[in-house]
């Protein structure tokens, strides 16, 4: 297995941790007594970092491989890829959500 298949695995786990760690704060404040905002000041964060981790993890998987001379896992380096920018875009919809929830509590 070479290097470059490795690090895209590791990028889809973290991107996958990025795109679910809002919903699953949601579900996890729905089901507790916990507020949704409280659960969303820890996820925003992981989110956030999980998804810087996957999106340098897919570059450096995708750099290995255009260095390689057998173009073996491409597809995999290609999903990681994508997933780690749509985990990235979810974490950031989330902080712009809260920035601005703050906004607005700040004016009224």
């Amino acid at each position: 297995m070479s290097s470059s298949r490795v690090t895209a695995r590791v990028a889809i786990v973290l991107a996958l941790v990025a795109i679910l760690a809002i919903p699953v704060a949601a579900v996890l404040a729905w089901q507790t007594t916990t507020l949704l905002l409280h659960s969303l000041y820890i996820a925003v964060p992981v989110a956030i970092v999980a998804g810087l981790a996957a999106v340098a993890l897919s570059r450096r998987a995708r750099y290995r491989l255009d260095r390689s001379v057998r173009r073996a896992g491409e597809r995999i380096v290609r999903t990681s890829r994508w997933l780690a920018w749509s985990g990235l875009y979810v974490a950031l919809t989330g902080a712009l959500a809260l920035v601005f929830y703050g906004v607005l509590r700040a004016r009224s």
